[in-house]
């Protein structure tokens, strides 16, 4: 299985960005997808996660900004990132498991595959 993230860049805060994460494999409905992300001198943070059956799931700091939605036609997952703020700078990471969510699926260590990541810059 391999994921590779696209979509990153430089935004004011503020703007919106879309990132977008391609699965290569022939189960990817099975797969529960998430979003985790890394600022300097910070530990991977959990963003946002959605089950086999498109439900997302969220961290406090970002909902009600950020959107997480799955294509399993096209093996894609999206992370649509609105309102975006300096503290939302982080290299973003893609993550797939081939289990059902549970609990556990907000921690990084559930996850088994892992995209290569993708710079986000939110400029003050």
């Amino acid at each position: 299985v391999q994921l590779v993230e696209s979509g990153g860049g430089l935004v004011q805060t503020g703007g919106s960005l879309r990132l977008s994460c391609a699965v290569s494999g022939r189960t990817f409905s099975r797969y529960a997808m998430g979003w985790f992300r890394l600022a300097p001198g910070k530990e991977r943070e959990f963003v946002a996660g959605i089950a086999w059956g498109g439900s997302p799931y969220y961290a406090d700091s970002v909902k009600g900004r950020f959107a997480i939605s799955r294509d399993n036609a096209k093996n894609t997952v999206d992370l649509q990132m609105n309102s975006m703020k300096p503290e939302d700078t982080a290299v973003y990471y893609c993550a797939a498991n081939g289990r059902r969510w549970s609990s556990t699926s907000q921690q990084g260590q559930a996850y088994d595959y892992w995209g290569q990541g993708t710079q986000v810059t939110v400029s003050s």
